[in-house]
């Protein structure tokens, strides 16, 4: 949220992330405030090289462009600092002179001339290569040219290259000479050197423009390098163009207002795979280690402080291993036997919870959106007045008809719920049949308590939460307004309650605490919804395999504006490419003249042969990527890197079981009868490039296993200290033939076995030993070979 901004009356605002220049999100409008608050979270993975993460805060207008009220720029290094917490930040004024992103390849030389008249003088050569990643001007490619100049307190040259037209990566290599003042007191030398107090004022500064052909061109960054740094060598580097150093110091920068944020921002530096053999091994023997807590997996959330840390990457490796059920046996089982009564059974916080919730979310993504995604968005684009109660109606409500409103949204998304059976995905049913039979063994007396065993997560844990944060599981775009989100925690509450019918033996209407709710639910018919949620309960929790009983319906997974290229024309130009609405579903990709028109263009999901970028090279165009299908391929560009990163992935997962996906494709166009990428001139030749996802996967999930090891492993290190007071407490028990009577730091770990438990730490311990060694060797063969103004590794600032 942000408050006090200005201008001091109020306003519509919105509020961008943007890599570098490059906006990868929008907040929605809120309408009419000094102090918006948005409420939105945005988690995604960052496809490229950046400097800064920004968030600009705009001043919506309905007849101008929209008006930046400031920014809040944090550099990438600095992200460290704010991950995790919540922040307030001032507002930044937005001057142009300050927006900038990519580098600049330079090499620099003084030469030793002779002059017409006998005389000797230095003669400074500057050749401008190229540059890379400059920013999107409205969205595209800008049109970017040179200056360069020799400064000095009594002196300007200045020279310019060409413009290069629809590039961010503009290969220049240009070569501009300068001579370089002599004093006035000169004599000659036989070594001549430029004087000191003159090499002292030099210095040579590239400044980078948009030639804005009939309005003002855009700066696009600088970089100075003092002429002293030269000596009588060639200096050669890469720099990152930096903003002006006056861009905005008139400006005040306490006026505009400030911005709360809460950043989590997470960078791992991944070894190749063998690296972690050691420890991916010792995390996926963990289910088979007696007693669990013995294990390295159990001990990774032993010592996090937030269980939450170590879940995550957890059930990732297991999932991509295919060992996370019996894992999550192991710790509920584990679980249970600390359970009293069956009515509280799994729900606590605990590790098996945790990975069950994991779990849901990753694997059960696509459920949501078969399940919930088309009557969530009937409830937030069609909303009726659902408020019951007494205290919160507004004057004119009616509480009859708010009553009927409910329940038609309860029944129908009840009924979607309940008829989804056959769409839930074989992994989470493997799960639930675990935790039933495991429930059933803990309490054989208790007749109820294998279906509470499954509706506390299923209904619980995962559908009523979804319907209650839709934004949160990629059901809506963003966050409901007030009345829609109390319309969703109204059905939240309904689905919660209808799903534990099945599974409570005391009165139903008991459970409530508002009374309005009780006369809500006397509408209901509870042998009719407790025989529906018991049969969908035995069914996704059954082993058993399921087969479609008939054609579902297709489901929106994705949809947004982007620009497509015209099929089967030759010319190349900006008229080639238009906008145009797409949408996926679980049948078909489409494309539309706008956003709930007919399809102007279809492809059967069946019919995708690939889905790949596509180079920049082919169209001078960032972030293009293409559908590979029975007809000549389909190029788009998505709107920015994170953008077309979502679509290729989405796209993938849909299509990723496809019997005829290819096994290679071209990286570039064919263009003018030839491909760019490998210059055949046959255009349905085989392609030239490996696909990056060639393989069929049951799972329509993609992790990296590697990347999960790594945050392990960090995980590890971090909490080194924990590991080394459990390897004492395991210590402790075992000299005193038993836990110690007071009071110590030891208390809060679960230790059944200390001889299992110590053996394990010992080999987690000289595991995090050997990988931090190979962390090292790699850091130090990472700075030997990116030198400080290589591409990889360009110059910050000034050169010194």
């Amino acid at each position: 949220d942000a408050k006090h901004l200005v201008p001091n009356k109020m306003r519509d605002f919105f509020c961008t992330i943007n890599l570098d220049q490059e906006e990868v999100f929008r907040t929605q409008v809120v309408e009419k405030s000094l102090s918006p608050y948005f409420g939105e979270e945005f988690y995604f993975e960052i496809p490229r090289t950046f400097q800064w993460l920004s968030f600009y805060i705009y001043d919506k207008s309905v007849l101008q462009k929209d008006l930046r009220i400031g920014k809040v720029s944090i550099k990438k290094e600095d992200l460290c600092n704010y991950t995790g917490k919540e922040n307030w930040f001032m507002l930044q004024p937005v001057d142009s002179n300050s927006e900038v992103q990519g580098k600049v390849h330079l090499e620099l030389k003084l030469n030793e001339l002779i002059t017409d008249n006998g005389s000797v003088c230095q003669q400074l050569v500057v050749h401008i290569k190229e540059c890379h990643g400059l920013p999107l001007i409205n969205g595209q490619n800008c049109d970017p040219y040179a200056t360069v100049s020799l400064v000095g307190p009594s002196r300007n040259d200045q020279k310019k290259t060409k413009v290069k037209k629809k590039t961010s990566n503009p290969q220049f290599n240009e070569t501009f000479y300068f001579e370089v003042t002599r004093s006035s007191s000169y004599t000659k030398k036989s070594q001549f050197q430029v004087e000191e107090e003159d090499i002292e004022k030099l210095e040579v500064r590239v400044d980078l423009w948009n030639n804005g052909n009939l309005v003002q061109d855009v700066f696009l960054g600088e970089i100075k390098v003092p002429v002293k740094v030269l000596k009588n060598d060639s200096f050669q580097a890469w720099y990152l163009l930096q903003p002006r150093e006056n861009g905005n110091k008139s400006s005040k920068t306490d006026d505009l207002g400030s911005l709360r944020l809460n950043i989590c921002y997470t960078e791992d530096c991944v070894l190749p795979s063998e690296y972690y053999a050691s420890l991916r091994n010792l995390l996926l023997k963990s289910s088979d280690v007696q007693p669990i807590s013995a294990s390295a997996a159990y001990i990774l959330s032993e010592v996090c402080r937030d269980k939450y840390d170590a879940v995550l990457p957890l059930v990732r490796l297991l999932l991509h291993h295919h060992k996370l059920v019996p894992f999550v046996a192991a710790v509920a089982e584990l679980d249970l036997k600390d359970t009293q009564e069956a009515n509280t059974i799994f729900r606590g916080n605990s590790l098996a919870t945790r990975c069950v919730d994991e779990m849901m979310k990753i694997v059960g993504k696509h459920y949501l959106k078969v399940t919930l995604k088309p009557v969530i968005d009937e409830i937030c684009e069609s909303p009726k007045p659902c408020e019951i109660d007494p205290i919160k109606l507004r004057e004119g409500d009616n509480v009859e008809i708010n009553m009927e409103n409910l329940r038609y949204y309860v029944d129908k998304v009840f009924r979607e719920i309940v008829r989804s059976s056959i769409s839930c995905p074989t992994l989470m049913c493997d799960v639930f049949y675990s935790l039933r039979h495991l429930a059933a063994k803990r309490f054989p007396n208790d007749p109820h308590v294998q279906y509470s065993a499954v509706s506390s997560f299923v209904f619980l844990r995962f559908f009523a939460v979804a319907v209650v944060s839709p934004h949160t599981f990629h059901l809506r775009p963003h966050h409901p307004d007030a009345q829609t989100s109390r319309t969703l925690t109204l059905i939240s509450k309904a689905i919660q309650t209808l799903g534990s019918w099945g599974s409570l033996t005391k009165s139903k209407l008991s459970s409530f605490k508002e009374t309005f709710m009780c006369e809500f639910f006397k509408t209901f018919q509870e042998e009719k919804f407790t025989e529906s949620v018991k049969k969908f309960l035995d069914d996704v929790s059954s082993t058993e395999s399921k087969e479609p009983s008939g054609v579902s319906e297709p489901v929106h997974l994705k949809e947004g504006e982007m620009y497509k290229r015209a099929q089967g024309r030759t010319r190349i130009g900006k008229k080639n490419f238009k906008k145009r609405w797409f949408c996926l579903t679980t049948r078909e990709f489409t494309y539309h003249k706008q956003q709930d028109k007919e399809p102007i263009f279809t492809i059967p999901i069946k019919n995708i042969l690939a889905v790949e970028k596509l180079d920049e090279s082919s169209f001078n165009k960032k972030n293009m990527f293409q559908v590979l299908h029975g007809e000549k391929p389909l190029y788009i560009q998505a709107n920015n890197c994170v953008e077309a990163s979502e679509w290729i992935e989405a796209l993938c997962r849909v299509t990723r079981c496809n019997q005829k996906r290819l096994s290679f494709y071209h990286p570039s166009a064919f263009l003018n009868g030839s491909w760019l990428c490998c210059k055949a001139t046959v255009e349905n030749t085989e392609g030239c490039a490996r696909c990056t996802a060639d393989v069929p996967a049951d799972t329509q999930i993609e992790i990296d296993g590697d990347r999960e090891a790594e945050r392990i492993y960090s995980l590890f290190t971090i909490n080194r200290s924990k590991l080394q007071k459990l390897e004492e407490a395991c210590g402790s028990i075992a000299v005193y033939q038993g836990p110690r009577k007071e009071p110590d730091d030891y208390s809060n770990f679960t230790i059944e076995d200390s001889v299992a438990t110590f053996h394990t730490l010992q080999q987690i311990i000289d595991i995090v030993e050997k990988l931090n060694e190979s962390h090292e060797k790699y850091q130090k063969k990472r700075s030997s070979s990116a030198k400080y103004g290589s591409e990889e590794n360009p110059i910050v600032g000034k050169v010194s």
